[in-house]
């Protein structure tokens, strides 16, 4: 069960346990200040916006066309940082990421 680091939208600091399969999107609906994932992981809303460190965003697998096309229409887009935490699968390879959440749009 992998550990994830996040620090919400006000600042605080969350480590949570996530079972391997899910996406990042779930257990960050949880948290107070976490993500709101309105489309639910359909890739269709970017509510779900994150900031990877850059040590761990270089081991996360590449970003998909539709998912770098609804970041850089944010308004906080981080080239080498942001990813929709609906496309990002947790599992062992990923146990330690640091993320925050983006601000809300």
């Amino acid at each position: 069960m992998p550990t994830i680091f996040v620090t919400d939208r006000a600042g605080s600091q969350h480590t949570l346990k996530v079972d391997n399969g899910l996406t990042l999107m779930e257990p960050l609906r949880e948290i107070d200040n976490g993500i709101e994932a309105l489309c639910g992981g359909m890739c269709s809303c970017a509510t779900c916006h994150v900031f990877v460190t850059p040590e761990w965003y270089a081991k996360l697998p590449a970003r998909h066309s539709d998912e770098l096309e609804l970041l850089e229409s944010t308004e906080c887009f981080r080239d080498g940082e942001s990813r929709l935490a609906c496309q990002v699968k947790v599992t062992d390879a990923i146990d330690g990421i640091k993320l925050t959440v983006a601000p809300e749009e």
